[in-house]
């Protein structure tokens, strides 16, 4: 699946602002990693930074992986990703019901099984200094969430590391951070007020680095 092939569906939006150095990305918002869009925007609009979303309605979740992500199809994302310095870009992890009532055996020893009991926040990209600095701030605001950014802990595919990632291309590189659906307002154990520390930390993030 090609992102050209995404933009041009009926009814996915592609938000676009151009701000300040620092940026926050949202690359599969709406339908697929819900309120990841929102999340980002609500920052971006409270630190004065760049935003770009891909938002899909409700009735699509398309997942193209953030590294295929071509700029030869996105001219606007070439455009954001040449206007930032610096980029925090916001995923999101598991379903609306992510506690599964079946799980294969083994499924707990595994990386996957770990975060998704633990709730935990994956901070990847390849600005590991930035990275560092995210990661203790979202320690100390949201102290009942395991952040992770160690990248040994990290499952590849929700490291960031890979270099055409859109999230590794401003001058600076960038953070990518997955956050777990509690954080996000979604699921049995949903906590619509740690969605907006979420915010409060990110924005301060970006205000700290612009």
């Amino acid at each position: 699946m090609r992102l050209g092939a995404l933009l041009a569906e009926p009814g996915v939006e592609e938000v676009v602002s151009f701000a300040g150095p620092v940026g926050f990305m949202a690359l599969h918002g709406g339908g697929q990693d819900r309120v990841t869009d929102e999340i980002a925007s609500a920052a971006a609009s409270r630190s004065g930074a760049s935003l770009y979303a891909v938002v899909q309605p409700p009735t699509l979740r398309w997942h193209i992986p953030s590294y295929r992500y071509s700029l030869d199809e996105a001219p606007s994302l070439r455009k954001f990703v040449e206007h930032v310095r610096i980029v925090i870009s916001v995923h999101g992890y598991g379903v609306d019901n992510w506690r599964m009532d079946w799980r294969p055996p083994g499924f707990e020893e595994t990386r996957l099984g770990q975060f998704h009991a633990r709730e935990a926040f994956l901070v990847g990209g390849r600005n590991r200094e930035w990275a560092a600095d995210l990661a203790s701030r979202l320690r100390v605001a949201l102290p009942d969430y395991e952040v992770w950014d160690d990248l040994s802990r990290i499952p590849p595919k929700a490291s960031g590391q890979d270099p055409r990632n859109p999230v590794n291309l401003p001058s600076e590189g960038g953070v990518q951070v997955e956050c777990p659906a509690r954080v996000r307002g979604l699921g049995p154990r949903a906590t619509p007020e740690d969605t907006a520390v979420l915010i409060d930390v990110l924005a301060e993030t970006a205000l700290a680095w612009a």
